[in-house]
């Protein structure tokens, strides 16, 4: 039986839901693992025929750690099957929920120089009351600017959920 890992790097908790159900999916054909991106060393990739990468993105930006992974595993990345998915509100735009059109995903996969055979998009989750502060005002400001939901006092989950398992099924 095949082996899986998926690793993810999440701000708010909805890329480990999107995991998650790319997981319970993929369980019913191959042995599948998920592991937190801070969880997961070179040893748990060696061990494993397939690795799926997804990451979340906060103010156009993926974590560091992210590139930092991708860096320092590169040779892994390259020998196994592979697979990264972003998410992003942005996606949330039809012009902008692809591989080829999502310019989070874009600029991600230029800077690290990495090639993963699948490549997806998933868009993300506003939730105001759950924000700091800060967060929640630059959030707000951002979806003016782009003509998203502004109350404050509202959650707005994005993500496609049939996409995310059209997705999952391309990986089995």
């Amino acid at each position: 039986m095949k082996k899986k890992l998926i690793i993810y790097s999440t701000t708010d908790g909805q890329t480990f839901l999107i995991c998650q159900r790319i997981k319970e999916i993929l369980n019913e054909k191959a042995q599948v693992s998920l592991l937190a991106l801070d969880e997961c060393s070179e040893n748990d990739l060696k061990n494993f025929d397939q690795i799926i990468l997804g990451a979340s993105i906060r103010y156009g930006k993926h974590k560091p750690a992210v590139h930092k992974f991708v860096e320092l595993n590169r040779k892994i990345l390259e020998e196994k099957r592979t697979a990264f998915f972003t998410v992003n509100v942005v996606a949330r735009k039809q012009n902008k929920n692809s591989p080829a059109t999502n310019p989070y995903l874009k600029k991600f996969l230029n800077a690290t120089s990495w090639n993963p055979d699948v490549s997806g998009v998933f868009s993300g989750k506003i939730d105001y009351p759950k924000y700091g502060f800060f967060d929640k005002h630059v959030i707000r400001l951002i979806m003016y600017i782009t003509r998203g939901p502004t109350d404050m006092n509202g959650t707005y989950e994005f993500t496609d959920w049939k996409k995310v398992e059209e997705f999952a099924s391309e990986l089995n």
